[in-house]
Parts: C-alpha cells; sequence; structure tokens
C-alpha cells in the first residue's frame, strides 16, 4: 500500500513539473490575447449565415481559452447580438477543444505532432458544423424577440485613460501611453494567474490526479485488449468522453497517460476532442437556445468528426510515432527544460492557485458587503467569464446601477433603483442560466 502511495505521489509531481512551465507560458499569452483583442471586438466577424463566417467563427474560437462551460455565455451572447446560427455553432465546437494555454500545455506532455493536430482538427470541426447548420437549419437569430430592451453581452467594457478629452489637456502622450501599457499587463497578468487559472483549476487538479492513478493503477498492457479492435476502441472512449465535463487543459495529463498504456492515437484523440468539446450542461443550454436542429448538428459534428479525425489518425500515422514524441517527453535523460525552471514554474503555478482562490473570495466578499440591493439565486454559473456574462447584461437593465456575481454560491446580488425583476429573470435564462424563484 505505501509503494503506491509513493509511486502516485512521485507521478502526481512528476506530471506537475512537466506541464507547469508551458502552462505558465500558455497563461501569459492568454492574458495578453485577453486584453490587447478582447471578445467584443470579434462580433462584427460573426453575423452572416455562409462559410466565411463559419471560418471566422472557428479561427477565432481556436486561441480563445474558454471551457465547454465559459464558452456557453460568450457564444450564446453572439448569437443574441445577432450573430448567425452556423457561426454560433462554429464557434461553440471549435473554442473549447483547444486554447493558446492548453497548446503549449500539449506540446509539453505529447509532443509536436499533437500540438498541431488538436488544433488543427479543432478548426475543421468548427468549419464543418458551421456549414451543416448553414444547410440544414434554418436561421432565425432570436434578440429582437426575446430582449427587445437588453442588448446581449459577453464581456466588460472596461474603460481606459489612453485619450485626452480635449485640446486644453496637458498631459504628457507618452507617459499617457506607458501607464496605459503598465496598465494593461497588470490586467493581463490578472486575468491569467487569478481569472482564467481559477477556472480551469478544479479541471486541471482533477486532471492532474487522475492522470497519477490511472498510471499507478493500471498496468501497462491494460489496453492492449483493444488492439485491433479499432473502431470499437474509438466508440468506447468517444462514450466516456461525452458526457464526461473537463477542461482542454485538464484532459492533457490522462490522454498523456492512456497513450503510455497502449491507447491508441486515434482514440486518445476522440478523448481530447470530445472530453472538452461537450457535456450535459452545454448541451442543455444550447438546446433550449438555439433549438434542437442546432443540437443535433453541434453533437453530429464533435462525435462524426472525432470518430472521423480519430480513424484517419490511426491509419494514416503509425503509433510509433507519437509514442516516440511521448517516450521522448518523459524520458529524464532527454528533459526538454531544466529541473530549476520546471520547479520554479510549479511551485508559482501551485501558489497561484492557492493564492487565487483565497483572494476571489475575499475579493468577491468585499464588494458584496458593500453593494447595497436585492439578492437572488441562479443556478449554471460555473466560472469567471459566467459572472462576467452575469453582470455586464444586467447593468444594461434601465434601474439597474450595480451587480455582483458569485459562481461558488449561485447568487447574484443587484442594487439600484424599481429593479424589473422580470426582465432580471428574462436576461439570466436568457443566457443560459437559471433565476432561481
Amino acid at each position: 500500500m505505501l509503494d503506491y502511495i509513493e509511486n502516485y505521489l512521485d507521478e502526481l509531481w512528476y506530471l506537475l513539473l512537466e506541464m507547469a512551465p508551458w502552462l505558465m507560458l500558455g497563461l501569459i499569452f492568454a492574458g495578453l490575447l485577453k486584453v490587447y483583442f478582447p471578445q467584443k471586438h470579434i462580433d462584427r466577424y460573426l453575423g452572416k449565415s455562409n462559410f466565411k463566417s463559419s471560418l471566422n467563427a472557428s479561427l477565432l474560437g481556436i486561441p480563445m481559452p474558454l471551457c465547454s462551460c465559459g464558452v456557453i455565455p460568450a457564444g450564446i451572447s453572439f448569437f443574441k447580438n445577432g450573430a448567425s446560427k452556423s457561426a454560433t455553432n462554429s464557434f461553440l465546437i471549435s473554442t473549447p477543444q483547444t486554447g493558446i494555454d492548453s497548446i503549449f500545455a500539449t506540446y509539453s506532455m505529447l509532443g509536436w505532432p499533437f500540438a498541431i493536430l488538436r488544433p488543427l482538427v479543432a478548426f475543421l470541426t468548427g468549419v464543418m458544423g458551421g456549414v451543416f447548420t448553414t444547410i440544414l437549419v434554418k436561421d432565425k437569430p432570436a434578440s429582437k424577440s426575446l430582449f427587445p430592451d437588453v442588448k446581449i453581452d459577453t464581456v466588460s467594457r472596461e474603460k481606459t485613460n489612453d485619450s485626452c478629452e480635449n485640446d486644453s489637456c496637458n498631459c504628457n502622450t507618452q507617459k499617457t501611453k506607458d501607464k496605459y501599457t503598465k496598465h494593461s499587463l497588470v490586467r493581463a497578468a490578472h486575468y491569467a494567474f487569478v481569472e482564467l487559472l481559477q477556472d480551469i483549476a478544479k479541471w486541471l487538479v482533477i486532471g492532474f490526479l487522475a492522470a497519477a492513478f490511472i498510471s499507478v493503477v493500471i498496468p501497462d498492457d491494460f489496453f492492449s485488449l483493444f488492439q485491433g479492435l479499432g473502431l470499437i476502441e474509438i466508440l468506447i472512449i468517444l462514450a466516456a468522453s461525452v458526457p464526461l465535463y473537463i477542461c482542454a487543459t485538464g484532459s492533457i495529463p490522462i490522454a498523456a497517460v492512456l497513450l503510455m498504456k497502449g491507447v491508441s492515437p486515434g482514440a486518445a484523440l476522440v478523448f481530447l476532442m470530445a472530453g472538452p468539446a461537450t457535456n450535459i450542461a452545454t448541451m442543455t443550454v444550447l438546446g433550449k437556445t438555439m433549438g434542437r436542429k442546432s443540437l443535433t448538428v453541434y453533437l453530429a459534428t464533435i462525435i462524426g468528426g472525432a470518430v472521423f479525425f480519430g480513424i484517419l489518425t490511426n491509419w494514416l500515422f503509425p503509433a510509433d510515432f507519437f509514442l516516440s514524441q511521448i517516450v521522448h517527453i518523459h524520458d529524464t535523460e532527454h528533459e526538454m527544460l531544466p529541473y530549476w525552471l520546471q520547479l520554479i514554474s510549479a511551485l508559482i503555478l501551485v501558489s497561484s492557485i492557492a493564492g487565487g482562490y483565497f483572494y476571489i473570495r475575499y475579493q468577491k466578499s468585499e464588494r458584496i458587503k458593500k453593494t447595497q440591493g436585492i439578492t437572488v439565486n441562479v443556478s449554471g454559473m460555473t466560472c469567471s467569464h459566467c459572472e462576467a456574462s452575469v453582470k455586464n447584461n444586467l447593468e444594461k437593465i434601465p434601474g439597474i446601477a450595480a451587480v455582483v456575481a458569485d459562481n461558488n454560491s449561485g447568487t447574484v446580488k443587484i442594487s439600484g433603483n424599481n429593479i424589473n425583476l422580470q426582465k432580471v429573470k428574462q436576461t439570466i435564462n436568457g443566457l443560459g442560466y437559471k433565476f432561481i424563484e
């Protein structure tokens, strides 16, 4: 028993050291992407129900670090603002499969073939989903009929001081620009190491724990039972992946261990695709908001795409092609990065997860104390993107001055005068969450 525990802890520590530097690098890029290319700038690319809109939506979705829960309010908000169903489906399919943070982490654990293949497949399935939606689903944007007085939005409107109000101001342009740049970098760091990291922390930890468990408990030749069964192996992995709730980054260590245990590269790709892209919550909200036909196309594209690309990967590339990259990475004699860098990155990552957890809860507690108003219960919020979506959209309702949303307690505190609870309920339910009476 003690040997199992010791081996488990060793494997867990090893996985953390391997992924930490690349995950840190991915978080930095995600923070910069959030600040210098915020989501509000992509609305205009998603308006038409055609191939170009699907292409744009898939391209824009790939680098965004949104998990399957965070992509729901983003995609629905685009749809409510006039984005076509085809572009929305394309965005919802491609975005959760990968992200700038998970691309770096994929390279660290699975090697360059999967780091290239994963975003490529996410892009292709996203475009396919958009095209099929254009052909099969009649497009009727819902923004005007559902919310005539409230414009749905998914991002905060951040104010900057990088320009002067009039010609009489005496500000120094360079100083103002430097101040803005510094402020932008602070916002990027806060988003990356507090907001985003807290969003994926739970599933990242689960991914590490599960991967270490599989590595220690399951025999090395266990999955050899599936060798030669091709499609059956892929379908078994698919059946386990579709209802699973895990982020793109959290799925990486599990996929790496499964490959080391003998799972085929195609089956591992299926897990990396379907695990992050689908879960029960996503399917329920999508069906309610965009209709059953859109949901059917969404599921058919992900399931069909996963099976197709899984079989194609096994057919085109020998398993040794992928396994040699993973073995090389996991060979302690050929470490890609020095141990000191791995150690520092791991310590910073763990500290950021723990520190961010308490910091966010303290910050929300203080905001709630300072906000005078009514509190409503809302189910379905799971991350900071959910909170921001609820806050930004409710603050657009006349009479509401401030909103504090907390996904941990499932509460939203609203301050203002003559608050219209019916409109609050409409807005919250329209975003895919549930207003609890």
